[in-house]
């Protein structure tokens, strides 16, 4: 049975819509056939919430009297760059103050940054704002001292690079000693292992070839309603995959935007990470439209079916050396425990699958509610058959 999105969304709009998540397409495909689920359902919610470093925000808090030409701003005495046109600003998630120690005091804490501004953006708090200018005939202010608060910037936009990472390592230390990384604290002698993925929740897992997932996709974003603009930075899809189409390490990524002005603190959370830096955990779901049984099974993949790498960060990803210790499930990661090395080894994970669960049922509500229609992609993402390969830099 064949579906268009346009069909669907008349069947939102009627209230006749059948919509389930990523978790509950499985029992149905494993009960019913994956033919007469197909049938019976339109849509499957997918979603994923965790640390995404590729996020920013950008925004334009309007002209002062007398005008000034932004050279250089700070926010709460973090950095951000103004290196666009008189009054837009834009404030990178992973940007530090600049009297900062970081990593010159190790431990560094990174207690405060970008991704901490962000989130009290989103929940109306104050922000001090300080620009400096060479001033011009035009914009002759060159100090501005004051404080912005969302609900008085003129546009204030979420536009995040690189999200929702289709796979990931498995992060594991071999070396001696402790090491602090982007992928949080790993033990020595593979003392732990941390992953970072929702697994069978996740939206690029979910529809592993991008049949659905598109430039103009509407999403889930923070709360809010966001879009999908355009594959991710390091986007790389012809990787190694299952026989089912599964990339069994990093592949696919989604470049998002959305209205800062719609989006939930509860959704977009400032994260301190010892010794590495500070990000954003970003919240994003996205439906996918049940257009016929090809679709039907790929929304039904369950943990088990979904492989990635263990990769040692203590030598191996610093240095860019290739080479996995071992190839696990996401079953095995979420049991608690993975081999490696014949080595029983403790997992943790960076991401929140409670938090992803909860996303994936609120899309759902809204779906069936009829507050939230499908989109047509205007443009599919860049996949296998493309010729896209992810490149190292050529030091000159």
């Amino acid at each position: 049975m064949v579906k268009t999105i346009a069909q669907i969304n008349e069947r939102i709009k009627k209230g006749e819509v059948v919509v389930v998540t990523a978790e509950e397409i499985i029992g149905l495909v494993d009960k019913k056939g994956v033919k007469q689920a197909a049938k019976e359902v339109d849509v499957v919610t997918t979603a994923t919430f965790g640390p995404m470093c590729s996020s920013e925000v950008y925004f334009n808090f309007g002209h002062s009297k007398p005008k000034i030409k932004a050279q250089k701003v700070w926010l709460n005495n973090v950095p951000a760059h103004a290196g666009l046109a008189a009054v837009d600003v834009f404030l990178g998630a992973t940007e530090i103050p600049e009297n900062d120690p970081a990593n010159s005091i190790y431990l560094g804490a990174f207690k405060y940054g970008g991704g901490h501004i962000i989130e009290e953006l989103v929940a109306g708090k104050d922000i001090r704002l300080k620009a400096i200018s060479y001033g011009t005939d035009c914009y002759p202010r060159k100090e501005l001292d004051t404080w912005i608060n969302i609900e008085d910037l003129n546009e204030a936009v979420l536009f995040n690079p690189r999200n929702c990472y289709q796979n990931y390592n498995v992060a594991v230390n071999l070396s001696n000693t402790v090491i602090y990384t982007y992928m949080g604290v790993l033990q020595p002698g593979l003392g732990n292992a941390n992953y970072c993925s929702a697994g069978q929740l996740s939206p690029l897992l979910n529809d592993p070839l991008y049949l659905t997932i598109g430039m103009g996709t509407r999403i889930f974003l923070g709360g809010g309603v966001g879009y999908i603009v355009w594959q991710g930075t390091q986007h790389n899809p012809n990787v190694a995959r299952t026989d089912k189409g599964i990339p069994k390490s990093p592949a696919g990524t989604l470049a998002v935007l959305g209205d800062l002005k719609q989006i939930n603190p509860e959704w977009l959370r400032g994260v301190s990470m010892t010794g590495y830096g500070v990000t954003l955990a970003v919240g994003i779901g996205v439906p996918i439209p049940i257009l016929n049984e090809e679709i039907c099974q790929y929304t039904a993949v369950k943990d088990e079916e979904i492989y990635t790498q263990v990769i040692d960060y203590s030598e191996a990803y610093p240095q860019g050396k290739p080479g996995s210790l071992a190839e696990v499930n996401y079953a095995q990661l979420k049991s608690g425990k993975i081999i490696v090395r014949n080595k029983e080894v403790p997992t943790g994970g960076l991401s929140s699958y409670a938090k992803a669960r909860e996303i994936a049922d609120i899309l759902k509500e809204w779906i069936r509610k009829g507050e939230f229609l499908l989109t047509e992609p205007v443009q599919k993402l860049p996949s296998v058959d493309s010729k896209i390969r992810l490149k190292a830099l050529k030091e000159r």
